[in-house]
Order: structure tokens, then sequence, then C-alpha cells
């Protein structure tokens, strides 16, 4: 089982996640989550150039679709 680190984030699902999703644009997360997403980072930036700086809110919203299997097929749809 891995540890979470002292901000409660576990490597693992976060590695995961940047790996199979880090070329991903924020404007394309944003579509998905909203405006809110990643705040303070400009829409062309890269989920992988981000990922370690999310606020708590925009990381659970990924890990939790990431974990049902559904951040793939939002990610392809909203990129359409």
């Amino acid at each position: 089982m891995t540890r979470a680190g002292p901000d409660n984030r576990h490597p693992n699902k976060d590695g995961e996640i940047g790996s199979k999703h880090g070329n991903t644009l924020l404007r394309t997360l944003r579509k998905i989550y909203g405006p809110g997403f990643a705040a303070g980072y400009p829409e062309s930036e890269k989920l992988s150039d981000v990922l370690v700086s999310l606020n708590e809110t925009s990381l659970s919203q990924l890990r939790r679709d990431h974990q049902t299997g559904h951040l793939g097929h939002k990610i392809d749809k909203a990129s359409k």
C-alpha cells in the first residue's frame, strides 16, 4: 500500500494520471470540469506541467474520473 505524502497525495495515482493524460491541455479539462479547474494557469498548459501544483478540488475531480475509468472518455469527448 502506498502511503500518502504530507499533503495527502498518493504519488502512484497522480503519476498514473500524468503518464496517461499528461499531454492534455487545461483548455480541454476546463471543458469537462469548468473554468475554475487549475485556476491561475493558462489554458495552453499541459496537465503534466501543473499536476503537482493542482489544488485538492481539481485533483480530486481527476482522481475520481481516473479511478472509475471515465477520464479518457471525457477527454476524448471534450477534445472534439
